[in-house]
């Protein structure tokens, strides 16, 4: 999954805070409405963004009378995890890599690493 530009970013934060917030789908007015405090963007704009949002795979859309309605295919997490991932694959030692990762994360972040190894490596009951 390739990253996202600033303003892509910008516009999948609204849809995402949405999905966390469970508003579900957003239309256009609904994106511009929200960054309108942020950003001056023209309607037009915000509709072109959304497109290819939903041209590049990382929105789906709907009919809503004569609107679209989006929402993001992917969590934000699920878009960080493809993110990183992808940058695995760019090291020719993903071994390297890892180790160097887990030795710039916090101690708490060592604790989650941790449970959710121990919790991929449990064997299912019997």
């Amino acid at each position: 999954m390739k990253g996202l530009g600033e303003l892509e970013r910008t516009v999948m934060e609204v849809l995402w805070a949405r999905e966390d917030a469970g508003s579900g789908a957003a239309t256009a007015r609904d994106v511009s409405r929200a960054l309108a405090g942020d950003r001056d963007l023209a309607h037009t704009t915000v509709m072109t963004v959304l497109d290819r949002l939903a041209k590049k795979g990382f929105l789906e859309r709907e009919r809503d009378g004569r609107a679209w309605r989006y929402r993001p295919v992917e969590s934000r997490e699920g878009y960080v995890t493809e993110l990183m991932l992808g940058a695995l694959e760019e090291t020719g030692d993903r071994d390297a890599a890892l180790v160097h990762f887990v030795r710039s994360v916090s101690s708490d972040e060592v604790d989650v690493l941790r449970q959710a190894l121990a919790a991929l490596t449990k064997e299912p009951p019997a």
